[in-house]
């Protein structure tokens, strides 16, 4: 899927970063600009029907799930790496390529039954995106959708993530 003219400007493709055989989507011009900013923001709200609030995944899904929460009316959470967050929280541990790690959410930070969207800035392999999904289920909360600016499609994360519905802004190879 070929990415919208202003996305594509706004990302910038940086190889071998942060080990050798990654290509790395930067998407710090896409930020500097307020256009391309405001653009992301009504693609990543676009349908979104009965959503109470947004999770957004440390660090870069925050930028994205905060103009995503702003645009539709509703509030934000952070679902933040281990130890970063005051008083009790939800804790996963999940597996990545190179190793594991975690997430949180506060304790109350959903109320129970609230319909929650999920958004980060890239979907890979989904076992982040998978444990965000299950904070929000710890919390009572019900996952209405997942929204990803780029999703690296060769990597399989949207199969991880079913039967929940996956928008991504841009469907892009390796």
């Amino acid at each position: 899927m070929e990415p919208p003219d202003w996305l594509a400007s706004s990302v910038t493709e940086i190889p071998d970063f942060p080990k050798p055989g990654i290509l790395f989507r930067d998407l710090s011009p896409l930020w500097a600009s307020s256009s391309a900013t405001s653009r992301c923001a009504m693609a990543l709200a676009a349908d979104a029907v009965g959503v109470d609030a947004v999770v957004g995944i440390e660090a870069r899904g925050f930028l994205a799930g905060m103009i995503t929460a702003q645009r539709l009316g509703v509030g934000f959470v952070a679902a933040r790496k281990p130890g970063k967050l005051a008083g009790q929280v939800h804790r996963v541990t999940y597996d990545l390529e190179y190793g594991s790690d975690g997430l949180e959410v506060q304790v109350g930070a959903l109320d129970p039954d609230q319909r929650v969207m999920i958004v980060d800035d890239v979907l890979a392999t989904g076992g982040t995106a998978r444990a965000a999904i299950e904070l929000v289920e710890r919390c009572g909360a019900a996952v209405v959708d997942l929204r990803f600016i780029i999703e690296l499609a060769g990597l399989g994360g949207r199969d991880v993530l079913a039967p929940h519905r996956v928008l991504s802004l841009w469907q892009t190879g390796v």
